[in-house]
Formats: structure tokens, C-alpha cells, sequence
């Protein structure tokens, strides 16, 4: 007998599909990111408020979108958590790799599901093949990276508020930030939102993706 009918309505993901560039509106009109499906990739260090800016923006879209955090999938994992903060090497290494995967997948799952996505990383400019190289990847040359890089003293002053594995000694802090400024001058848009409220940062976020969409950065 032949397989029952799928009626759920979900639409199979095509093995590795990648997602394609959004196309730009027809001139006179103004891209309008708020109405198109994209998928977006919020890269800053800790404490810029990459997570908080990634929810609202998410939450405020007119069209369905998903918020999808690399920490929170990393974090998936409970026995043999390798937690980098206890020391750097191939087992936390590996899971991260696990996670960006994991990640990507997620995405171009929503996105063949006409569902838009945010993901938020901190990826470190001077590691393109596994960072921005990994992403394109996992995902697809249609996505857009955003850099959300505040002063360091606002870093450092959020860092401060976390708990738990989510925060790092002021060292780290400090040498994070330091190699994020390696995006400055990279053609990546980047949002130094030190004096801005989470819904001013994500209204210029929109600004800078409604730029993107009609003038694709090249990474």
C-alpha cells in the first residue's frame, strides 16, 4: 500500500539547499526587510546584546520569523558539555562545529518553510573559514551578516549583569572585543548600539538589512 498522504503542510527541506540571495523590490519601492523572508546573522562579542536585539527584532517582524542562538543549541548538550571557559580544546571545538551545523540546518529548514530567521554568533574575524566561511556554508550565500559591536566599557558593564557559563572574566572580555574590531574596514555593516535601547537597535537593524537587500554586501 502506498504511504499515507503528509497533511501536516510542511514542505521537505532539500538536502543542503542553500538559501538564495533575497531579490531586491522593483525600483521606485524602498526594500522593505520587515516584510521579506530573510535569514540574518547578528555577529558581536559577549555583552553586546546580540541575544536581546535578535528577540525583539524577531518578535516585531510582519512576517513569521525565528530566533535561533548558537549558545542555546551548544547548550543542548548536558553530559559532556565541554564549556570553553574550563579551557579551550578539540572537544569544545567540536562542539561548536556541532552547533553552527546544527544551527544552519534549523535555518534552511524555516526558511523552505517561508519562515525567516535570525542567528546570533560570535564570530571572530580572523577565523574565516570556520566563522563567517562556516555560516555562508551552513546557510547560504543569501545570508546577511550584521556586526553589533558596542564600546568596551558597555561590553564589559553587560558582561557583568550575566551569570553562570554565560559570563566571562573581564580579561576575556577585553581580548574578545579586541579582535571583533577586525570587522571595521571588512565591507560588513556594523551597529555600535553603546548608546542605543534594544528597539532603536533593532530599527536601525532594519535600516541596514533594507541597504543589504538592495545592495548585497560581498563576504
Amino acid at each position: 500500500m502506498p504511504p499515507p498522504p503528509d497533511t501536516t503542510g510542511h514542505v521537505p527541506l532539500p538536502p543542503g539547499a542553500p538559501v538564495a540571495m533575497p531579490s531586491p523590490p522593483q525600483a521606485p519601492a524602498a526594500p522593505d526587510p520587515a516584510g521579506t523572508i530573510l535569514a540574518v546573522l547578528l555577529i558581536g562579542p559577549a555583552g553586546a546584546g546580540k541575544t536581546s536585539v535578535a528577540k525583539y527584532w524577531a518578535d516585531h517582524r510582519r512576517v513569521p520569523t525565528a530566533h535561533i542562538s548558537l549558545d542555546d543549541v551548544r547548550e543542548w548538550v548536558r553530559s559532556g558539555f565541554a564549556d570553553p571557559q574550563s579551557g579551550w580544546n578539540d572537544h569544545s571545538e567540536a562542539q561548536y562545529r556541532l552547533a553552527r551545523r546544527t544551527c544552519g540546518f534549523a535555518a534552511r529548514n524555516f526558511l523552505a518553510n517561508g519562515i525567516s530567521c535570525i542567528l546570533d554568533d560570535a564570530v571572530f574575524p580572523d577565523r574565516p573559514v570556520v566563522g563567517l566561511g562556516g555560516w555562508k556554508r551552513h546557510v547560504g550565500p543569501g545570508l546577511l551578516p550584521v556586526v553589533l559591536l558596542p564600546g568596551l566599557d558597555i561590553v564589559l558593564e553587560r558582561n557583568a549583569e550575566r551569570s553562570g557559563n554565560r559570563r566571562l572574566t573581564d580579561e576575556e572580555v577585553a581580548r574578545i572585543h579586541g579582535r571583533m574590531a577586525g570587522w571595521y574596514g571588512s565591507g560588513l555593516p556594523i551597529i555600535d548600539n553603546s548608546q542605543l535601547d534594544v528597539p532603536e537597535t533593532a530599527r536601525i537593524l532594519d535600516d541596514v538589512l533594507a541597504r543589504a537587500i538592495a545592495s548585497p554586501p560581498q563576504w
